[in-house]
């Protein structure tokens, strides 16, 4: 084992060079440790970041353009921008949806009690739920008080899942705001030198460059027909629909206008899931027009997904609609309101990586 120059040589040349490669593994993996433990309590206001700086990457070549290609003058100019948009519009409605959301417990409240005071078969005066309940106690064995148990029940927790969120909004208020903060300072950066961290970041990417550039291509195609195609007609049919109510007099139009841009992304149902109740409400209260009104613009709002978002997302990538569905939902789950936006790319990504998978096969095939 002693080698010619008198010392010893405790491993041969492959096993040194194995060696050499697992601690190598090793401090990689223990770096990439130690940044995602110091970069984890930025990874939500990182990834906003990243995901305005690429929406925004044309107009930041425009306006570097139209500034005698002053980069940073431009990055700074679009991100007072985005400041002022979150704090006028979007504070507007955070505002509005915080107020309305406690009236609308508020009334629960009051519905829960007067509920508990009376027997709910006054409720079988309505030709329509009598019949529910007829058919139901003769085919489900479901009586009128179990009925009333379950109402009572649920309207229980949902006043309990809305004193949380309310908790949990206070808490959260100082986080917000570091995070607000923190994603505005990295926002200028990613805007400002976007392109270039994009460029060096596909050269890792172990694909040829042909593959390479259709990739991206089809991540920016997915990522601006998933915002203008998804996320702009749920807006607009959640801002129709909370007109709807505040026109006809229900209560909360903010809260339920939102819960429609959410439900707006759902295959079967969509926005129908929070003005057909509505609807049956206001029969039940006998406001024939008011009912008639809101079915009217029920109608209208569930034709927005068929006229608005064709038009919004010509010429760029469709996304099929459960890889929306699923990404939105999904997303949303696992990552807040961000996965709204990052879970159907993620999916659509995935699938063109399927497809090029599909045809390297086909092409080794012939």
């Amino acid at each position: 084992m002693g080698g010619p120059g008198g010392g010893f040589r405790w491993i041969g040349g492959a096993d040194a060079r194995f060696w050499e490669r697992v601690l190598a593994l090793a401090a990689l993996t223990l770096l990439a440790l130690l940044l995602y433990r110091i970069l984890q309590p930025f990874l939500a206001p990182m990834a906003w970041a990243v995901f305005l700086a690429f929406l925004l990457q044309p107009a930041q070549r425009r306006l570097a353009a139209l500034l005698g290609g002053r980069a940073s003058a431009a990055a700074l100019l679009l991100t007072v921008g985005m400041l002022a948009l979150f704090l006028g519009p979007l504070t507007a409605l955070a505002i509005a949806f915080a107020s309305q959301a406690a009236e609308l417990a508020a009334k629960l409240q009051g519905w829960l009690v007067e509920l508990r005071g009376r027997d709910l078969s006054e409720l079988t005066d309505w030709p329509l739920l009598r019949t529910a309940l007829d058919w139901l106690e003769e085919h489900a064995i479901v009586s009128v008080a179990e009925v009333q148990a379950w109402l009572l029940q649920g309207a229980r927790r949902l006043l309990e899942r809305l004193a949380s969120l309310g908790g949990a909004a206070f808490l959260g208020a100082a986080g917000t705001l570091l995070s607000f903060t923190v994603m505005l300072f990295l926002l200028f950066f990613f805007v400002r030198d976007g392109a270039r961290m994009a460029r060096s970041t596909t050269q890792l990417i172990p694909l040829s460059d042909a593959r390479r550039r259709q990739l991206l291509d089809r991540l920016g195609d997915v990522t601006r027909a998933v915002v203008l195609g998804t996320v702009l007609t749920a807006v607009i049919q959640g801002a129709l629909l909370g007109i709807g109510f505040a026109v006809v007099g229900l209560p909360a139009p903010v809260v339920f206008g939102v819960a429609a841009a959410v439900l707006s992304v759902v295959p079967f149902g969509g926005t129908a899931l929070v003005w057909v109740p509505a609807v049956g409400v206001l029969l039940y209260q006998a406001a024939w027009v008011d009912a008639a009104v809101l079915t009217g613009v029920g109608v209208v709002v569930g034709s927005v997904d068929n006229f608005v978002k064709p038009m919004l997302i010509s010429g760029r990538a469709v996304v099929p609609t459960l890889a929306v569905f699923v990404g939105v939902l999904g997303g949303l789950v696992a990552f807040g309101m961000i996965g709204m936006f990052i879970g159907p790319v993620v999916i659509a990504v995935a699938l063109t990586l399927l497809r090029f998978v599909e045809e390297a096969a086909a092409q080794r095939a012939e």
